[in-house]
Order: structure tokens, then C-alpha cells, then sequence
């Protein structure tokens, strides 16, 4: 996305706050009109107290009254902008934030597998933080420098033109450096902005997997590539600040000769009586005043640079393709007795590489489907499609006959239980995650799920029971503790449709003969779909499919497909061979 595009997006956000913009620029008027008045004020002090004995005491003491009342205005004006300004920058901010969270919501799964998560949450959060301090900062200098510059022309004109023109004559020089120097440091900023971006995901997934990097030794293959990373973003902020950092050098040289021409002019004008003493002083003073704003927006116009990249991303992530959106018709899935069939599906994660082609299957009511297979062959993907977490290629899948991309996924997804290997707790109690499909759960319901499960024993021994707070990802529960609350998880719910990715895969086998008792109990009339490397958990299995390839190569129940001595025969005498 370009520099005006981005632009654009931000003045559409600002557009929502309109009356906070306005009273924002009204104050910053109020205050530009008050602090430019003060200077004339100051002249007129200095006219009345020139000569020996000819000092108005009276003018004098009736002018600082009236520049003490200015003062306390003039305070009084920027406190309010300042209020708006706050409230503007940090309320767009909210919903630039509320706006992208709301997309990574609805982004299809492949675009989540495509992004490191460290890279997106840099994103929502440093990204952000260096558009607010950028968006702040421009509300706050912006608007109060350029009012300045205008009311301070219009001031200098009313007291003497031919002054004023020296600094209509230099003033284009100063907007050309600042504006060749800003078009520089976008493309830096930007560049920045990735960078950090790349060194976030990395700390992401050495922080996140600590141990595994600890166990291979791999922390100086981390620092190497940290350092790597590291020095590439050293590289682009000093190339992005000092580029940025010329701007206010380079202004500052023409406001000294914007200053220096009004000086030299205004004292001509002096010494043969155009103007007094005090209006000099005041000309002067409007020199300053009128270059200061120069150097402010400089300023300002590096950190908008900065802003403007980081929204850029921001922008980027917000205008994502979502997923495809649900038919303006479709159903709701109710009381499903579990029937799936998929047809002729065909399904591939890269367009030229394909996985599943031509896959039939017809599920009846109740029965318990077992998947097995080699690695990669696509049994974790079907189940992807059974949830439609991805669309199937070609082909439909139905539920009691119906296409699930014509029926809502919220519903299509309620009627599933699903517990996979890699278990995911949010930080809050233990009741919180057990409740978390079914928030208005008796507190017996949650008991008697945990006892099915076989959880209540351990979570009874923590320090607060259901009511113990964890940390992000189950805290310092152990891998079988964390899988036994998931497992809790479906227990509690319980819909017709039940989905086992290698559900004990963590558990300790005396829990997992006893937690196989519950699932069994479980699955009694559900459809279930199971899962598994370990063979021996599915010999109860209705159905087993067994693939490869992306294709059903055999299916049966356990002994028939023994008895043909095929694939799965040789898949189960290797894992049981003495």
C-alpha cells in the first residue's frame, strides 16, 4: 500500500471523530491568535518605557494585566486541545486494533500457516503503538505549526509588507527540503517495519519453545540469527533516522536566514523611521515565531513518515482476504443425528501440488471411523475439511445431507467435539476453560465432566481447585494435565459429532486405558472420528480408513483388514512385532 493510499485509509478513521478534529483546530486557533498577540503587546511595553523619566507606569501595569489574562487563556486553550487530541488519537487507535483483531478472526487458516504469529502480533501492537505516538504528535504540532505560520503572515503584513516579503521569499525553500527529505524516509520507515516485525516472530518462537532450543543446544544458532536480524534492523533505523534527522538541520539553516533577512531589513526600516523601536522587536519576535513551527513539522513530518509505514501494515492486515463468506441463505445445522458423507472431494494446500484427489466416504449415524495412515498422507487434513477450516478444492461434504458451505459454520462447528494432540488453554481458571463451549455449565456438570474425564482428582489437588488461575497455554500444568482439561472440554459439552486427533497421545498409559473407557462411553451413538498412530487405540473401530497419499487405499474394521494382509496388516505388526 502507497504513502497516499495509507494516508487516505486515516483520514477516513479520523473522519468518525470529526467534532474532536474541529475543536482540536478551533483551540489551536484560539491559541496561535493568543500567543501571536502577545508579541504586539510586548511592543507597546517597550514604546511606553524608552525614555528617561517617560515611562507610563499606568500603560504598563494595564498591558501586564492584560498579557497575565492572555497567558492563563492561552494555557487554558491547549489544555483542551490537548484533551481532544487524546481522545481523537487513542479512540482511532481502538478501532484500528478492534478492526484487526476482527480480521484475524474471520482470516482463512492458510493465512495464519503462512504468517509467523510473532509477525502478526507485531503488527496489532508495535505497529500500532508507533502509528499512535506518530498520529499524537501530528494533532498536537501539526495543526498548532501551521495556524502559526499563517497568523503569524497575517500579523507581520498588518504591521509592515515589505518586512514580510523577505520571508515569503525564503519560506518555499524550507517546504522543499523538509518535503524531499520525507519522501526519503517512507520507504526506510517502512523497512523498519518489517524488520522489527521478523525480529518479534523470532523471539515469539525462541521464547515459545525454550526447551526444545535448550535440549538441541541451539542457543547460538538463535543468537546468531537474532544478531543477523538484529543488526539488519540497526541498519534500516540508523539509515530511516538519519536521513529523517536532516530534516530539522536543514530547516533550522533556512528559518536562521529567514530571521537574519527580517533582522537586516526591519533595522533599515528602523533607522529612517518606518517602523519604532518596539514594532522592530515585535517583528523579530514574529521571525522566531513564524520559523519555530518550521522545525516543529520537521519533526512532525518524520514521525508521520514512521506512522504512515507502520499504518501501511496495519492497512495490509486489515484488507486480507477473509474467509469465504457464508451463503446470505444458509441454514443452521439442528438436531444432527451425524450422517457425513463427502463426495468426489478433492483438496490441495498448493495449487500445484496436490493431496487428496477423488476422496469417497459415507459415515452412518453413530459409527466410530478410525483414520490411520503415514505421516503426510492427509488423515490431520481431512479432519480440517470435516470442520471446514479449509474448503474442499472439488467435491462436497455433507452432514445429514446437507453441504456444510451451505449451513453456518458457528453451527456446523457446535455439533463437533474435537480434542487434538496440541492442547490450548487461555489464561484464566481452570473452570473457564472447561466452560468454555458451554458458558452456562452447572457446577455439578463441570464436576461430573472432570470425573469422566479423570481430571477432578488432579485439579482437586491444585491450591484453589476449579477456581486456580494458569498462565497463557496451561502455565505449569504438566502436557498430560493440559490434554485431561481439553478432554474435560468436550466431555462437558458433548455433541453428536466427536473428533480425536491422537487425543491421549500425552497421557500416561494406566489413565489412558481409563480415559479410552470414557471416550468409549462417549462415542456410544455419536459419530466419532479417530485419529491415531498408536493402532491399538482403535480396534474397537467401526471403520478404519486406512490412507495414503491423499487416498483410501484399504477399509475395514480391524480384523478384516488384518486377514488381508495389506497395508494397515503391515502397519500393525510393526508396531506389535516381538
Amino acid at each position: 500500500m502507497g504513502q497516499k493510499e495509507t494516508f487516505k485509509r486515516v483520514l477516513h478513521y479520523i473522519k468518525k471523530y470529526w467534532l474532536y478534529l474541529a475543536a482540536s483546530i478551533v483551540m489551536a486557533s484560539v491559541t496561535v491568535a493568543l500567543t501571536l498577540y502577545f508579541p504586539i503587546l510586548t511592543g507597546r511595553v517597550i514604546d511606553l518605557v524608552l525614555g528617561a523619566g517617560q515611562v507610563d507606569f499606568g500603560g504598563v501595569f494595564s498591558i501586564l494585566k492584560q498579557m497575565a489574562l492572555i497567558a492563563a487563556a492561552t494555557g487554558a486553550a491547549q489544555w483542551i486541545m490537548n484533551v481532544c487530541n487524546n481522545k481523537m488519537t487513542y479512540r482511532i487507535v481502538q478501532d484500528i486494533r478492534n478492526e484487526a483483531f476482527g480480521r484475524i478472526e474471520i482470516l482463512p487458516l492458510k493465512y495464519i500457516d503462512a504468517h509467523s504469529y510473532g509477525e502478526v502480533v507485531s503488527r496489532v501492537i508495535a505497529d500500532v503503538d508507533q502509528f499512535a505516538d506518530g498520529l499524537l504528535m501530528g494533532f498536537t504540532q501539526f495543526f498548532t505549526g501551521v495556524i502559526t505560520i499563517l497568523g503569524t503572515l497575517g500579523f507581520m503584513l498588518s504591521v509592515n509588507v515589505a518586512v514580510t516579503g523577505v520571508v515569503v521569499l525564503v519560506t518555499p525553500l524550507s517546504f522543499f527540503v523538509a518535503g524531499f527529505i520525507a519522501k526519503k524516509t517512507f520507504t526506510m520507515f517502512h523497512l523498519q517495519s518489517e524488520t522489527r516485525g521478523e525480529q518479534t516472530a523470532l523471539i515469539e518462537e525462541m521464547v515459545g519453545n525454550q526447551k526444545v532450543v535448550q535440549a538441541f543446544s541451539h542457543e547460538d544458532e538463535a543468537l546468531e540469527r537474532f544478531d543477523e536480524i538484529n543488526g539488519r534492523l540497526q541498519d534500516c533505523s540508523l539509515r530511516a533516522i538519519f536521513f529523517s534527522s536532516l530534516t530539522n538541520p536543514s530547516t533550522r539553516f533556512v528559518n536562521n536566514l529567514v530571521y537574519a533577512g527580517v533582522a537586516v531589513v526591519g533595522a533599515v526600516y528602523a533607522v529612517h523611521g518606518g517602523i519604532s523601536v518596539g514594532q522592530l522587536s515585535c517583528f523579530l519576535s514574529y521571525a522566531n515565531q513564524y520559523t519555530k513551527p518550521f522545525n516543529e513539522i520537521s519533526g512532525v513530518v518524520t514521525e508521520l513518515q514512521n506512522a504512515l509505514a507502520c499504518a501501511a501494515r496495519i492497512f495490509a492486515l486489515i484488507e486480507e482476504e477473509p474467509q469465504t463468506p457464508e451463503a446470505a441463505d444458509a441454514k443452521t445445522l439442528r438436531d444432527v443425528k451425524g450422517r457425513v458423507e463427502l463426495s468426489h472431494v478433492d483438496f490441495s494446500y498448493v495449487p500445484d501440488k496436490k493431496l487428496i484427489t477423488d476422496l469417497n466416504l459415507v459415515v452412518k449415524p453413530g459409527q466410530r471411523v478410525a483414520i490411520v495412515g503415514p505421516t503426510g498422507c492427509g488423515k490431520t487434513t481431512v479432519i480440517n475439511l470435516l470442520m471446514r477450516f479449509y474448503d474442499v478444492n472439488s467435491g462436497k461434504i455433507c452432514v445429514d445431507g446437507a453441504d456444510i458451505r451451505e449451513v453456518t459454520r458457528k453451527s456446523l462447528r457446535e455439533n463437533y467435539g474435537m480434542v487434538l494432540q496440541e492442547t490450548w488453554l487461555k489464561a484464566g481458571t481452570i473452570r473457564d476453560n472447561i466452560v468454555m463451549g458451554r458458558p452456562e455449565a452447572t457446577e455439578e456438570e463441570v464436576i461430573a465432566a472432570a470425573k469422566a474425564s479423570h481430571a477432578h482428582s488432579f485439579i482437586k489437588r491444585l491450591s484453589k481447585g476449579y477456581d486456580t488461575v494458569i498462565g497463557e497455554d496451561g502455565g505449569s500444568l504438566s502436557q498430560g494435565q493440559k490434554q485431561l482439561l481439553c478432554i474435560t472440554r468436550v466431555m462437558l459439552c458433548l455433541p453428536p459429532m466427536l473428533i480425536l486427533d491422537e487425543a491421549t497421545s500425552s497421557i500416561d498409559t494406566r489413565t489412558e486405558i481409563r480415559i479410552q473407557k470414557a471416550f468409549a462411553t462417549m462415542m456410544q451413538g455419536r459419530t466419532s472420528f479417530i485419529v491415531a498412530h498408536r493402532l491399538s487405540t482403535i480396534r474397537e473401530a467401526d471403520v478404519i480408513l486406512v490412507m495414503k497419499d491423499g487416498n483410501i487405499i484399504e477399509q475395514g474394521n480391524h480384523e478384516t483388514l488384518l486377514k488381508k494382509k495389506g497395508f494397515y496388516a503391515g502397519l500393525y505388526e510393526s508396531q506389535f512385532a516381538v
